[in-house]
């Protein structure tokens, strides 16, 4: 009997818990990302700190920069937060997403072998690094998968005046994967590699690999933020949305973002332009 009435208890004060939980079960966001964010731990890092402040989660897909671009104008998405900006800008304008924000950058380098075969090894001129690879044949794997990074590294094959569509499938090769799995490739096959330094410094499997090309400004890369327009789509949760954004350009965001190292070596250099508190 004594026992009958200990469980009644205890149900009698889990019940008043249950609305408030089954509440809190649909507080979460969907952010549309790219694989850098993902792959290096940043998301990792920085979304545990979001949830414990506001009680939302955030659902990451991490796909190249252009699928998540097409992801969000199809209303499968939230937030999104990827980097190639003259892609950005586009989608807003197409009223894509209310407004972009700047958040961060960090910068590409070229990985490639040891032996290094197209003598690129130490140089800051990536244009002239491409030019020479193209030059010698030498391997070369591309994400080829219309990712911020696969778009900028065919600017820079276009600058180099290199084209890479009748080279490929010799010595250019594209694999159409994020950036974990081309680096796999790449180091594979002994080809030369444009890759996000967060991503290199996060990449286990080198082998003989190391950076061969940094430190030029054209591999700057700039990371972006945007509400995706609930005009446009009723089901954006965008008041949630709108509180990740808020709180990734607050002080206290890009406080985290900063705090992200690895190795020690801080990865993506916060950029907001007028972080609020």
């Amino acid at each position: 009997m004594l026992r009958r009435h200990l469980i009644a208890a205890c149900l009698a004060l889990l019940l008043p818990v249950l609305p408030a939980t089954a509440q809190q079960a649909g507080k979460f966001i969907v952010v549309q990302s790219t694989t850098s964010t993902e792959n290096s731990g940043l998301f990792k890092y920085l979304l545990p700190l979001f949830t414990a402040k506001t009680g939302i989660e955030v659902r990451v897909v991490a796909v190249g920069t252009g699928q998540a671009i097409k992801n969000a104008a199809n209303g499968d998405g939230d937030v999104l937060f990827v980097h190639a900006k003259a892609d950005e800008e586009k989608f807003v304008a197409g009223g894509g997403a209310v407004k972009r924000f700047d958040v961060m950058y960090n910068d590409f380098v070229v990985v490639g072998p040891a032996a290094d075969p197209a003598g690129v090894a130490g140089s800051k001129d990536v244009v002239a690094a491409f030019k020479a690879i193209a030059a010698k044949g030498a391997p070369f794997a591309s994400r080829g998968d219309e990712s911020g990074t696969h778009k900028a590294e065919l600017a820079l094959w276009k600058e180099a005046g290199v084209d890479v569509k009748a080279a490929s499938g010799g010595w250019y090769r594209e694999t159409g994967s994020g950036m974990g799995a081309t680096l796999n490739t790449g180091v594979g096959m002994g080809a030369y590699v444009l890759t996000d330094r967060a991503s290199w410094s996060a990449f286990g499997n080198r082998g003989t690999f190391k950076i061969a090309v940094e430190g030029d400004r054209k591999l700057f890369n700039q990371y972006g933020i945007m509400l995706v327009n609930p005009a446009k789509h009723a089901h954006v949760k965008a008041d949630l949305g709108q509180a990740f954004i808020d709180w990734v350009l607050s002080k206290e965001g890009q406080a985290a973002i900063a705090g992200f190292k690895i190795a020690g070596e801080q990865q993506f250099f916060p950029n907001a332009a007028t972080p609020s508190n």
